[in-house]
């Protein structure tokens, strides 16, 4: 915390989720002094509440939004090639049944014009999957009627936790400070003019201030809480959804009765369902999924996988939509665009700017677009390397330690990448790979709570089990390598413990 008072710096983020990361990485890159500030922990908000495609947003054809779409079959492409370790491709089938027979037309139409805007696309172009195909691909599927599946290819990161850390993993790496779990406090103004903020540590209640030539606001759905007081500038919407044990082995989107697609993915051992979207109000932080959420998606799931076990879900999350304030418009059908809000420029306030709306999946490119105008005021001319720099993960791990189970390499992989290598350098002369895990996580990667290590560094709480026969074993490493005491140890286990029955509260059974 000291080091942030020591100086000015070129640029502050406030937000740590993807947009903010990715502002602080390409800010550092540049040769930039950064700081980056985050409330909760890197990926907490919206991020990691997400349905986790990298896609170009198929159903936004049908709302004429054929800029964002390219834009964002662009940015998949850029990050199927910088981080391939955690973006894969994804084939996502599109049933058809008999009663949806003049559909068929109207996909045709909209697949064939989304082949046409990623012309240079590395994926498989469209196809139709017969009726006997596609059930022999997946028998569970609902049979009466089908007359078969549109497949295109789209991508998926499972592990949006750690697409966000790489990114602060490597902004720390090119000279930028990162504190997850400070929060602002308030502006620091000066005439007209945001420069910087002071700022609490949320885990010990200090407080001090950060200077710096300018600022960006990438809060998120927070930011008409976090921002210097303006006109409001979201729309607020809340999404869920359900992760349940494996309904299906393929990826597919289903138009439920009310017209919403709802996506059933395949999602670490189990599926993922979603989504809900609905107006929000009040603080991101509280949005929760209803008893009416789950029910929703368990019946549209279950109108495609009858006999899957829908019914067992095994919990439910909730993430709000930072949408770009649209009066007039149902939910489903405000604008996904965004907008890099110059307050000089709208509201007479110098030194900030602010990120509004924008996607997943072009949050790269939304990062270059914040960091090119402050970058520009700064009078820095470098110009941006993400769109052909690795994030540190990507790249072969080749073989590691045999002496390890094949399923433990396999997940150590999937999660970190080459740096799995980083983990196994760590490991004790026990060869315990969780508690080198651990200390990765606090040396490297910024975890600071028990929450932070099993869901946004090891990612192990995310699984079925929520990681819970793992939680006094990771405590104990944690509280090694930070010192904690007894008491702090046990608060961090039943936080951990109540955060996991928050997203069962609202299933039909206890967690």
């Amino acid at each position: 915390m000291a080091a942030l008072e020591s100086r000015t710096f070129d640029v502050l983020v406030v937000g740590g989720g993807a947009m903010g990361a990715a502002v602080a990485r390409d800010a550092s890159l540049r040769g930039l002094s950064v700081a980056l500030v985050e409330q909760d922990d890197y990926a907490q908000g919206t991020t990691s509440r997400s349905t986790r495609l990298i896609h170009g947003g198929l159903r936004y054809l049908a709302q004429r939004e054929f800029g964002l779409v390219r834009e964002n079959l662009r940015e998949r492409e850029i990050l199927l090639r910088t981080a391939p370790h955690l973006v894969r491709p994804l084939p996502v089938h599109v049933p058809l049944y008999r009663a949806s027979v003049r559909r068929r037309a109207t996909l045709r139409a909209g697949m064939f014009l989304y082949d046409l805007l990623s012309r240079r696309k590395s994926l498989p172009r469209r196809r139709w999957i017969p009726r006997e195909r596609l059930l022999a691909l997946e028998p569970g599927l609902a049979a009466e009627g089908l007359r078969g599946a549109w497949r295109f290819y789209d991508a998926q990161c499972q592990l949006v936790e750690r697409l966000v850390v790489e990114n602060v993993v490597d902004a720390v790496a090119n000279g930028a400070l990162a504190l997850n779990h400070v929060r602002v406090a308030r502006w620091l103004r000066e005439d007209e003019a945001i420069a910087g903020a002071e700022v609490e540590d949320r885990l010990s209640g200090r407080t001090l201030r950060v200077r710096a030539r300018e600022t960006v606001n990438a809060t998120g759905a927070w930011l008409d809480l976090v921002g210097p007081r303006t006109a409001p500038l979201l729309r607020l919407t809340k999404g869920v959804h359900l992760v349940l044990p494996r309904a299906s082995s393929s990826a597919f989107l289903h138009f439920h009765t009310d017209g919403r697609p709802i996506f059933v993915l395949p999602w670490l051992e189990g599926s993922l369902v979603g989504t809900t979207d609905t107006d929000f109000s009040g603080d991101p932080s509280e949005a929760r999924p209803e008893a009416s959420d789950v029910a929703y998606l368990v019946d549209a799931a279950k109108r495609i996988f009858p006999r899957a076990s829908i019914d067992r879900v095994a919990y439910a999350y909730a993430g709000v939509r930072a949408l770009i304030r649209v009066s007039g418009v149902r939910e489903g059908q405000v604008p996904r665009e965004h907008e890099i809000r110059d307050h000089a420029t709208s509201d007479g306030l110098r030194g900030i700017v602010s990120i509004v709306g924008g996607k997943l999946t072009a949050y790269r490119g939304i990062a270059q677009e914040a960091t090119d105008l402050v970058a520009k005021r700064l009078g820095n001319r470098a110009r941006c390397l993400t769109k052909t720099r690795s994030l540190p993960g990507a790249g072969d791990p080749g073989s590691l330690d045999a002496t390890l189970p094949a399923a433990q390499r396999e997940r150590l992989v999937r999660v970190y990448g080459t740096r799995a290598r980083a983990v196994l350098a760590r490991l004790d002369r026990k060869g315990d790979v969780l508690r080198a895990e651990v200390a990765l996580a606090v040396a490297e990667e910024g975890a600071a709570t028990l929450s932070d290590f099993l869901l946004r560094r090891s990612c192990l709480g995310l699984a079925l089990d929520r990681a819970l026969p793992l939680v006094d074993a990771a405590a104990r490493a944690l509280s090694a390598e930070l010192g904690w005491s007894e008491a702090r140890r046990d608060e961090e286990m039943a936080s951990y413990r109540a955060e996991v029955r928050a997203e069962s509260s609202a299933l039909s059974r206890p967690a």
